[in-house]
């Protein structure tokens, strides 16, 4: 049996495997299996610990509830702080994802700050498929602005995030796929959001989802440099300071639990 935990930020939700000292047989529909709501653990993304390199003190790899691997995720970066951070009795620790390394500090009250780094706004960066505005460009009709803040991201400020996602995450102009938000501007402190996580659909929070939001609304002029992001399961806090994004929210425990891997063995 392999013990796992299940934990989440603000109800995204992981299924989170220490792999560091041992070898773990996990692999894209492994994963998947195991994300099945159903038939599964169920989860959004899940999540494995290893050694860490490159001065990290461990390393994150993410795949999503379809197999897929990915670079980045605010929320679950959180979460594995903030199992380094008790283990190690410190408040600040350094994660190596395929995203970059994530500095990770102790904000108290069982919340963490994430430096998630500088936002790419080059076209090939995102990556799209063709060279535009990614301030403001069109698609489908639709204005949209696009930043990469460890993977991609098209955000809308208008629109229903169930209709427009799944058509927007595969569509052509996004040879990566792409996460969608649509966002609200309640005032210049305060931005209301929802989310279509790439592999994954419609989830309660997303940690890069709400720096990007966060991104886009500042790039137009129409937030300051510390916004209140509310999603539909909570608020995190995205400050823009140096031109790096600090994100701040909480990281918990749901419970603990052991799973028979070769159940789940493709």
């Amino acid at each position: 049996m392999t013990a796992f935990l299940k934990m989440h930020g603000l109800g995204n939700n992981f299924v989170v495997f220490d792999a560091r000292g041992r070898g773990l047989a996990l692999d894209a529909a492994s994963a998947k299996a195991l994300a099945d709501r159903r038939f599964g653990i169920g989860c959004d993304q899940v999540i494995v610990i290893r050694e860490g390199r490159n001065g990290a003190d461990a390393v994150m790899r993410i795949y999503n509830a379809d197999g897929g691997e990915v670079e980045s995720c605010g929320n679950a970066t959180r979460c594995v702080a903030r199992l380094l951070m008790e283990e190690t009795d410190r408040d600040r620790v350094v994660i190596d994802t395929p995203g970059g390394l994530l500095a990770c500090t102790n904000a108290g009250g069982g919340n963490v700050t994430v430096d998630m780094g500088a936002p790419r706004f080059d076209w090939q960066s995102i990556p799209l498929a063709k060279d535009v505005d990614t301030n403001r460009f069109e698609i489908d009709g639709l204005e949209a602005a696009a930043v990469n803040v460890g993977n991609p991201h098209c955000v809308l400020f208008a629109g229903d995030v169930a209709a427009l996602g799944p058509k927007l995450e595969a569509h052509p102009m996004f040879p990566a796929r792409t996460n969608v938000e649509v966002v609200t501007v309640r005032d210049r402190g305060h931005l209301v959001m929802r989310v279509w996580e790439r592999g994954v659909g419609i989830t309660s929070a997303c940690g890069t989802g709400a720096c990007a939001v966060a991104v886009a609304a500042y790039r137009r002029g129409l937030v300051d440099d510390k916004v209140e992001v509310e999603l539909d399961g909570g608020t995190l806090t995205i400050e823009l300071r140096d031109g790096r994004m600090l994100m701040t929210g909480p990281a918990t425990l749901a419970f603990k639990g052991e799973v028979d891997l070769k159940d789940y063995a493709s």
